[in-house]
């Protein structure tokens, strides 16, 4: 099996058997193709006596899409590394790979059937204490030991090579910061949000800021993303919470995991409109995404401020204030990609199951407009605000007040 081929549950199999090391030698094993995400096929293998992985298989096309959308298969091999480097320093909060294989494109990871799919759970109005203060420690850990406030400048240009994600961060590029605010044939939504759409895309003031958030993601490589930390890409339980899924990674703006993260707990937020009928529980699952923003926002800047005062290792980045002062500008983008998310996830091509499997038609137009429309009549978008306010923020609270200012 030295060339690519495209595993089916026969193939998988006979590739677990050859690799060896997961099962005993006389193990009873079976296969089960599981995955229902937009680029790749996802496997559980497991034995008779309940032990199991996860084995991921690269397409060289977009599942979602089909083989009109080539892919490259080198994106198994920088989803492997970033979660080799991200356990290295975070290792409580990432999925842990057993296996990589280049040339079939295949991981084999960890299986994390104990935990649920975060997006699943709170879908279902599930709520888990430590998720915001996990997700801070894991996005503060691994950005910051990745930045040029810890590596070497040398040591972080041969990372930022190798870890050069062409292929992936054009998606991003087109999908964020292209395709919504233009006509594309990607671009999915209700013929009810025409009117909403054609004001997005003429809003000069908000076209302007959508270009410097595209300009900075182009140029900025301040850490080691995991670059598509949305609730689909992160498991979770009563006590433990795992990241998986960075096939987008690269070198870019720090703020650009941060405000993705955020911007889904807020499309959840609004999701929940048409999920929970009864007021007084719709309220009390929508202050708890609330909250949990609140917490991540504050335990990322404790986080990463106290790495900076203890493990800083450039002489110049170690001047007084510099690190708070970068910060602002970490949460300042978290902000404008937050709205970003928001956007391209409710227009774009890359929806979310939040809002796109509640079932009443009418119901799931309201939310889809929530997500759109807020502003001076109750009526701006929600991310237009957060991306047209977010230089304004000078702080966690300040962050924390326009979102409550948006969402109400």
């Amino acid at each position: 099996m030295s060339e690519y081929v495209i595993f089916d549950n026969e193939k998988v199999i006979e590739y677990i058997k050859k690799v060896g090391s997961f099962f005993d030698n006389d193990a009873v094993i079976s296969s089960n193709e599981f995955g229902d995400g937009n680029l790749n096929l996802v496997f559980r293998v497991q034995d008779t006596g309940g032990n199991s992985i996860i084995v991921k298989q690269a397409l060289p096309y977009a599942r979602c899409v089909g083989e009109s959308w080539p892919l490259t298969l080198d994106r198994a091999r920088i989803e492997a590394n970033v979660l080799k480097r991200h356990a290295a320093v975070c290792p409580a909060n990432t999925a842990k790979v057993l296996h990589h294989d280049s040339t079939l494109a295949v991981t084999v990871l960890e299986d994390l059937g104990q935990l649920q799919i975060l997006r699943s759970a709170l879908n279902k109005a599930q709520t888990f204490t430590n998720l915001g203060r996990d997700i801070a420690h894991y996005l503060a850990r691994t950005s910051f030991y990745h930045s040029s406030f810890y590596l070497s400048p040398t040591n972080k240009k041969a990372l930022v090579t190798e870890f050069t994600n062409p292929e992936l961060c054009a998606i991003t590029e087109d999908l964020f910061f292209d395709d919504p605010y233009r006509q594309s044939e990607r671009n999915q939504y209700p013929q009810a949000l025409e009117s909403h759409v054609a004001k997005l895309r003429n809003n000069v003031p908000l076209l302007l800021e959508i270009a410097k958030l595209k300009a900075k993601f182009l140029t900025a490589s301040e850490a080691l993303l995991h670059g598509d930390i949305h609730t689909g890409s992160i498991f979770v339980g009563t006590h433990e919470t795992k990241v998986i899924d960075p096939e987008f990674g690269f070198f870019g703006p720090i703020g650009f995991d941060l405000g993705s993260f955020i911007g889904n707990l807020l499309l959840n937020y609004c999701a929940q409109q048409g999920r929970i009928k009864a007021l007084p529980q719709r309220r009390k699952m929508q202050i708890y995404l609330l909250d949990t923003i609140s917490v991540c926002l504050r335990e990322f800047y404790v986080n990463w401020l106290s790495l900076a005062q203890q493990d800083t290792k450039d002489l110049a980045l170690q001047a007084s204030g510099f690190a708070e002062h970068f910060l602002i500008s970490v949460l300042q983008d978290s902000v404008g990609y937050c709205g970003s998310e928001l956007i391209r996830r409710t227009i774009g091509l890359a929806h979310v199951a939040d809002i796109d499997e509640i079932e009443d038609e009418q119901t799931r137009l309201l939310v889809q407009q929530q997500a759109l429309l807020l502003g001076e009549q109750q009526a701006l978008l929600l991310g237009e605000q957060l991306i047209l306010n977010a230089k304004n923020c000078q702080s966690v609270e300040d962050i924390y007040q326009l979102i409550i200012g948006s969402v109400q």
